[in-house]
C-alpha cells in the first residue's frame, strides 16, 4: 500500500495576483512594505520578481507585453532609452 504525499506549507499565490503587485510597486515607486492588501503580501511579490528575474521569466513576460503593445501601434519607440544603471561596467571597460 503507498501512502499519499501530503502538501505542506501554504498554497501558492495566484500568479496574476503577484504579477499586478509587482506591477504597481514598479509604476508607483512606492516601497514594498506600502503595497495595497489587494495585492497580496508585499513580501511575497518580492520573492516572486527576484524568482522570476533569475529563471527569465520576468524577461519574457516583459518581451511578450512590449509585442503586444507594439503590435497595437501603442510604443513609441524614438521615446524609448536605455538605463545604464542596470547594465554593469566591467572594470577598466573605458580604458
Amino acid at each position: 500500500m503507498t501512502k499519499k504525499k501530503s502538501k505542506r506549507g501554504r498554497p501558492r499565490n495566484d500568479d496574476r495576483q503577484t504579477l499586478n503587485g509587482i506591477l504597481y510597486v514598479l509604476k508607483t515607486g512606492c516601497a514594498w512594505e506600502d503595497l495595497p492588501p489587494e495585492y497580496g503580501s508585499d513580501t511575497t511579490c518580492w520573492r516572486r520578481l527576484k524568482e522570476w528575474s533569475q529563471d527569465g521569466t520576468w524577461e519574457r513576460i516583459w518581451r511578450t507585453l512590449l509585442s503586444q503593445l507594439d503590435a497595437e501601434g501603442k510604443l513609441e519607440w524614438e521615446q524609448a532609452f536605455l538605463d545604464g544603471s542596470f547594465v554593469p561596467a566591467k572594470k577598466g571597460a573605458m580604458a
